[in-house]
């Protein structure tokens, strides 16, 4: 076992936070960083441990973990590294404490390799037995009952690299349909993020053949998001930084080429890397998405931090939400189910569906209810601005704006509910 320095503060840090835990199966996991890949072998006496171990492990920060949960705790973890390779991290539980848990211990560390790091669950509630514990090489040692946050958080801890800075936060905006305008969406929140709080956003415009950011922010530009996806081995931080274009002090695109004189075939995980880079780079990375459905916008969207779905009120786009949240919420069973946004609300003559009809099988009420307006929308588009450039005291502006306090963290949940409920009230619809 290798030794990990721990400051005397964090030997009473643990004891009186980590000690003390109540048994929660996820804890706050919203701010983990991701795990590299990393092979992580767990023995457990307990099945609560197993369970939340193989929980985390289904979770999308560690998707490049290689994890497998054995039973039988230490003693089975001792005799099955006498022939067998011992992985990056080892997690054991022991009933034990004392000599009994230091004699287990010292079996086990006769058979692990010097970069092998260990982790030890116990039941004991003793800051002395912790301390000698991480004297003689321990990297953490937890009390269970355990949360997914005391697992993710502590191989994300061992494993991540903390002066590479927290990670920026992606945001995926998904159509239920085609023309529902998430891409309209997606910029004016991009926007919003940029200009009205000040924080760097990088837009990545992911639909290559027919994608229009460059259009709605009156760009040009000769390079974007084709030159890093079909060159993934050459991408880094500084042929990032070449291929953005500057659209405001605090916003930059990643353009599509949008044309049509090749195919735009990937593999699943062809995107990735360009998002891990850009998520090193800037607070937070704005992601328009096709309306279509295949490996790589599957990914996309089970790996993001915050999903926006954008929808009409008629039934195609119920269905087509209904279909995404419930696959959605499947992919990421560990975070919150995805936005939604209520988008050309109000189309005269249109048979709408209600807004508390539409949102009622989906369980989730629309973070922004955006009215139809073609005037508005019309003239922004053709001038190639930004709803807020347009008329920066229109409702709709300030829609963009609630939708991106709620994305950023910046508005409570009390302000997410009266947000939604303040626009329907001026479209003059009812709630059931």
């Amino acid at each position: 076992m290798s030794n990990l320095v721990h400051h005397e503060e964090m030997a009473v840090d643990s004891s009186e936070n980590g000690f003390e835990n109540e048994n929660l199966s996820r804890g706050d996991i919203s701010n983990i960083r991701p795990v590299p890949r990393i092979t992580l072998q767990a023995f457990c006496e307990t099945e609560q441990v197993a369970q939340v171990l193989n929980a985390a492990a289904n979770d999308r920060r560690m998707v490049k973990a290689h994890v497998k949960v054995n039973m039988g705790g230490i003693p089975a973890a001792a005799e099955f590294y006498e022939i067998a390779p011992t992985p990056n991290l080892i997690v054991v539980e022991s009933l034990l404490s004392g000599d009994e848990l230091m004699a287990d211990l010292a079996r086990l560390a006769n058979n692990c390799d010097g970069e092998t790091k260990v982790v030890v669950v116990g039941h004991k509630n003793d800051i002395a037995m912790y301390r000698e514990l991480i004297s003689n090489g321990v990297s953490e040692y937890l009390m269970a009952p355990l949360s997914m946050a005391d697992i993710m958080n502590t191989v994300s801890d061992i494993f991540v690299n903390p002066e590479k800075g927290a990670l920026g936060k992606v945001i995926a905006f998904i159509g239920a349909k085609g023309g529902v305008g998430s891409s309209t969406i997606c910029h004016n929140v991009a926007w919003a993020i940029s200009n009205s709080f000040k924080n760097d956003v990088v837009l990545a415009d992911l639909d290559l053949p027919f994608g229009t950011a460059n259009i709605n922010l009156d760009q040009d530009p000769t390079q974007g998001i084709a030159e890093a996806v079909f060159s993934p081995d050459r991408v880094d931080d500084i042929l990032l930084d070449r291929l953005l274009a500057k659209c405001a002090e605090h916003l930059s695109l990643l353009a599509a080429p949008s044309t049509l004189e090749r195919t735009y075939d990937f593999d699943p995980s062809a995107f990735n890397n360009v998002l891990e880079i850009a998520q090193r780079s800037t607070p937070y990375v704005a992601v328009d998405l096709p309306h279509q459905w295949n490996g790589w916008v599957r990914e996309v969207l089970s790996t993001a931090d915050e999903v926006v779905i954008v929808a009409c009120p008629e039934l195609a786009n119920l269905r087509n939400t209904k279909n995404l949240i419930d696959t959605i919420s499947d992919l990421r069973p560990n975070d919150d189910i995805p936005r939604l946004v209520m988008n050309q609300v109000g189309v005269p003559k249109r048979p709408e569906i209600a807004i508390p009809d539409f949102v009622g099988p989906l369980n989730v009420e629309p973070a922004v209810v955006i009215p139809f307006d073609p005037a508005l929308f019309g003239n922004a588009s053709n001038n190639g601005q930004m709803i807020s450039e347009v008329d920066a005291k229109h409702p709709v502006a300030e829609s963009f704006d609630v939708l991106a306090q709620i994305l950023t963290g910046k508005a409570e949940l009390k302000q997410e509910k009266s947000s939604a409920l303040g626009f329907l009230s001026r479209l003059g619809l009812k709630r059931g």
